[in-house]
């Protein structure tokens, strides 16, 4: 089972960045996704949710309006949109797949906004 999550990086303030999470090796249009977060001296916190099919998201309050999750069933990828990015957006973002049984994650990537 693999997560590789992509597409960190430096982003100004009030910019944009688009993050991939590539799923392998499990039935990935079974699992429910989501995108946590976790903030350097912070706890995680869950971002965004979709479920399987993608017909239903859900976002934390503070992400509402700026991120947009997708999922690719096909390609076997989640997708975090993120616009209108603050600096306290600034941590590890990870991917999660969760199923009945279990659940994965991916190894994070850095997203920092600073200017």
């Amino acid at each position: 089972v693999q997560l590789v999550e992509s597409g960190g990086g430096l982003v100004q303030p009030g910019g944009s960045l688009r993050l991939s999470c590539a799923a392998s090796g499990f039935t990935f249009s079974s699992y429910v996704m989501s995108w946590y977060r976790q903030a350097p001296g912070k706890e995680r916190e869950l971002v965004a949710t979709i479920t399987s099919a993608g017909g239903s998201t859900n976002y934390a309050d503070s992400m509402k309006g700026r991120f947009t999750i997708s999922r690719d069933n096909v390609k076997n990828t989640v997708y975090l949109q993120m616009n209108s990015l603050k600096p306290e957006d600034t941590a590890v973002y990870y991917c999660n797949a969760q199923g009945t049984w279990e659940d994965y994650w991916g190894k994070g990537t850095l997203v920092t906004v600073s200017s």
